[in-house]
């Protein structure tokens, strides 16, 4: 599945195989089947939080704007650049069956 569609299919989720760790806040990954790392940051690690289980682009902003103050549209654009990036690295995937 391409990684536009990984987002346009509805519901996403946590790829397997990383090793997942918090560092100082931060969220840090490990590839086990590639070694290469990820810093998610905090931002990104909410994110990375929320997508334990199936979830939507839509469940995420809503969640993220009742836990902080921001702009529904401003986070709907911020989340949605940050989960196509970890699309292109293939660390979510489509939840649909």
């Amino acid at each position: 599945m391409s990684n536009q569609g990984v987002l346009a299919g509805g519901r996403i989720v946590q790829a397997e195989g990383y090793l997942v760790s918090d560092m100082g806040g931060d969220k840090v990954m490990m590839s086990i089947q590639s070694g290469k790392y990820y810093n998610l940051g905090q931002s990104g690690g909410a994110i990375w939080e929320h997508l334990a289980v199936p979830t939507t682009l839509k469940e995420i902003v809503y969640k993220l704007c009742e836990e902080y103050e921001i702009d529904r549209e401003v986070c709907t654009s911020q989340v949605e650049a940050f989960l196509q990036k970890l699309a292109e690295q293939g660390l979510i995937v489509s939840a649909e069956v």
